[in-house]
C-alpha cells in the first residue's frame, strides 16, 4: 500500500481526528518529551487510524518521541499478520510482529462456559507490557475510543454495580508502563468512515468467537443508537460526566469517610 502521508494532508476528516488526539494529549498529559511509545496495532480500523494519527503528531509535534507498532499474533489459523506489517512499514512505521502460542494456550486450559475473549485478552494485554518492555517503550497506546468509554460505563453499571469506565492514562500493573488512550474523543462513527474512505487493509483477528463474542456491548451499542433517536447529544453527554465526577453525591462510604477526613462533609 502506497505512503498515505501526502493524502491525508488534504483530508478535512483527519484534520478533525487529528485535533481530537492532540486534544486529549494535552488533555491528560499523554505524551511526553522522549516517550517512547509502542503503539497497539491490531489490524482493526482503530488501531490503524491511531498509528497514521500519532505519526502525523510525531511529524509536527513541538516535542520529540518515537512511536513503534506491535501487533500480537496469538496463533489463530489464518491471521494476516503479514498484512499488517505490510501496511505498518509501507507508512515508514517500524513494524514488530510478537508472534505467540496462545491460541494454543487458550484450547487447552479455557474452562468450559468461560468467556473466550477475558482469557484472550489477559494473555494478549500481558504480551503487550512485555514487548513494550524489551523495545524500551515507556508507554503503550491503545485504540480505544469515545463509544468504548461510554459503553464500557454502561456494562459496568448494568452488570456490575459499579462507577467506572476506562482511564485516559493510566499506570499499568507491572508498574512500569503507562497505558494511554488518545482516541478517547474520537467517536467510533467518524472511525468507520476514515477507514472506509482510506481502503485501509483491516484484518480479521480469526479468533473461533470472532462476530459473536461481547454481545452485552453490542446490546449497549444499540440501546445508544435508540437513546439518540430522541436525544442527539447522549454519547457527548455520557462522555462528558466521566470527568466532571461529583463524589459527594454518590453512596460510596469509603469516599464519604474520606470527605468527611478533609473537612468536607
Amino acid at each position: 500500500m502506497p505512503n498515505l502521508s501526502d493524502e491525508l494532508k488534504g483530508n478535512p476528516l483527519f484534520r478533525k481526528l487529528r485535533h481530537s488526539v492532540g486534544r486529549a494529549i494535552a488533555d491528560f498529559n499523554l505524551i511526553e518529551e522522549g516517550d517512547r511509545v509502542a503503539v497497539a496495532v491490531s489490524g482493526g480500523k482503530d488501531s490503524y487510524t491511531l498509528l497514521l494519527l500519532l505519526a502525523e503528531l510525531r511529524r509536527r509535534a513541538p516535542i520529540s518521541f518515537e512511536i513503534v507498532a506491535v501487533t500480537i499474533d496469538s496463533g489463530y489459523p489464518g491471521f494476516r499478520s503479514d498484512t499488517i506489517e505490510a501496511f505498518v512499514t509501507s507508512q515508514g512505521i517500524r513494524a514488530h510482529i510478537e508472534k505467540t502460542n496462545h491460541f494454543e494456550l487458550i484450547s487447552e486450559k479455557r474452562r468450559p462456559g468461560s468467556s473466550y475473549c477475558s482469557i484472550c485478552a489477559r494473555f494478549k494485554r500481558g504480551a503487550l507490557y512485555g514487548v513494550a518492555g524489551s523495545l524500551g517503550c515507556n508507554k503503550l497506546a491503545l485504540g480505544h475510543h469515545s463509544d468504548d468509554f461510554i459503553e464500557t460505563l454502561l456494562l459496568n453499571q448494568f452488570f456490575v454495580g459499579s462507577l467506572k469506565s476506562m482511564s485516559a492514562s493510566m499506570l499499568a500493573d507491572n508498574g512500569e508502563t503507562t497505558v494511554i488512550r488518545p482516541l478517547v474523543y474520537v467517536a467510533e462513527a467518524d472511525i468507520i468512515t476514515f477507514a472506509r474512505n482510506l481502503a485501509l487493509p483491516v484484518v480479521c483477528c480469526c479468533c473461533p468467537v470472532c462476530g459473536a463474542a461481547d454481545l452485552q456491548r453490542k446490546r449497549m451499542k444499540n440501546l445508544l443508537k435508540e437513546l439518540e433517536k430522541d436525544i442527539p447529544h447522549v454519547k457527548n453527554s455520557l462522555l462528558k460526566a466521566l470527568s466532571n465526577v461529583h463524589p459527594r453525591h454518590l453512596l460510596d462510604s469509603t469516599l464519604r469517610r474520606d470527605n468527611i477526613a478533609l473537612g468536607d462533609g
